[in-house]
């Protein structure tokens, strides 16, 4: 579908609002869905939110909307809790679902039904209906949509309010490539405008592509945060060449540092690749590769959470996927729910 212009909004505050995750803690019985996790989301910035199928990741955006409540620790928007915000849909919009509207409901009158409760206009029904790229779809019944328009549905239901704060489960789930680069460049719009955004994905590479900051978690406790250049390490650049010798003492004359990789090739410290290619080109060596060289996401967030995922019981490994949907989970007992059991049906239970 074809990217409605982005237009902004009167209805909410400018800028955005910081999340901060302290020392939060949720436990069902003797299974404990979040541990100690303490992070921190700054306005005007993309921050993923990673961690294998069952880290927590679903529980804390929960704990964080007022949906779930936690044992111990806090999960603030500006200081207050979510039940404590004044006219929360203006300060606060989310998409932790894309299944949670009436399929005999056109998305219109979803909208408005959300609009109404908020105290917004159908004018805002239509302006966000335009601004997801889903106006013709508007009266067709929502059980009808594709899981692609339910996520674009999703997206409009939660920015009716012009939300300072937007909070996303999987949203590019169902959406085609041309969709995911719509998504991208929508909410880079909004974080240019100060909006804080929080977005939870397994889809790394589309992560990497698109948030300022990550947060990884694993087992309910944080693992590793920063920004995403802090993460991909120091600049680095790989050059392969027929005589290692001569350009890494042509370096070194520039004052740059190079050492022999584990495949023949040279690992130079820097992300300057003009400034190593005209090395090269005055010292007479030829160059054959001239690359940069980052941690990848993907290899990261596998490094930091490989092993065994004890919320997908002791026989699972934590890769993404390895419970799929609707099949039971190994090590899952009446006494230890998983993270989906403790969420959907157990809250309550044991507080």
């Amino acid at each position: 579908m074809t990217a409605a212009t982005t237009t902004t909004s009167t209805q909410g505050t400018p800028g955005g609002a910081h999340i901060e995750i302290r020392d939060l803690t949720k436990s069902f019985g003797s299974f404990t869905a979040v541990d100690n996790l303490s992070f921190e989301v700054q306005p005007g910035r993309i921050t993923g939110f990673l961690g294998p199928n069952g880290a927590g990741k679903t529980t804390t955006l929960r704990m964080l909307l007022g949906l779930v409540h936690p044992t111990s620790g806090t999960a603030r928007i500006d200081g207050r809790d979510y039940r404590d915000l004044d006219r929360p849909l203006s300060v606060v919009g989310s998409a932790l679902e894309a299944t949670n509207f009436h399929p005999g409901r056109s998305g219109r009158d979803h909208l408005r039904v959300i609009a109404a409760a908020g105290g917004l206009p159908d004018s805002r029904v239509d302006e966000l209906l335009e601004l997801t790229g889903i106006p013709a779809a508007a009266r067709k019944r929502a059980g009808e949509y594709s899981m692609g328009m339910r996520q674009r549905l999703g997206l409009a239901a939660a920015l009716l309010g012009d939300p300072r704060v937007l909070i996303l489960d999987e949203p590019a789930n169902g959406l085609d490539p041309e969709g995911i680069r719509w998504l991208r460049g929508f909410l880079r719009h909004l974080a240019g405008e100060g909006k804080t955004i929080l977005v939870s994905s397994h889809l790394l590479q589309e992560v990497e592509q698109t948030v300022d900051d990550v947060v990884i978690i694993a087992n309910g406790r944080l693992v590793r945060s920063g920004t995403m250049a802090e993460l991909h390490g120091a600049p680095t650049t790989i050059v392969r060449t027929s005589d290692n010798d001569r350009l890494v003492g042509a370096l070194r004359v520039a004052d740059v540092m190079a050492a022999p990789g584990a495949d023949g090739e040279l690992v130079v410290e820097t992300g300057d690749k003009r400034l190593v290619g005209d090395v090269a080109l005055q010292a007479g060596v030829p160059v054959w590769e001239l690359r940069d060289r980052r941690t990848d996401l993907e290899a990261l967030f596998f490094q930091l959470t490989e092993g065994t995922n004890r919320n997908l019981g002791d026989g699972a490994t934590s890769l993404p996927g390895a419970t799929q949907p609707g099949a039971t989970q190994p090590g899952a007992t009446a006494d230890a729910p998983t993270e989906t059991d403790a969420i959907s049906g157990r809250e309550g239970a044991n507080e």
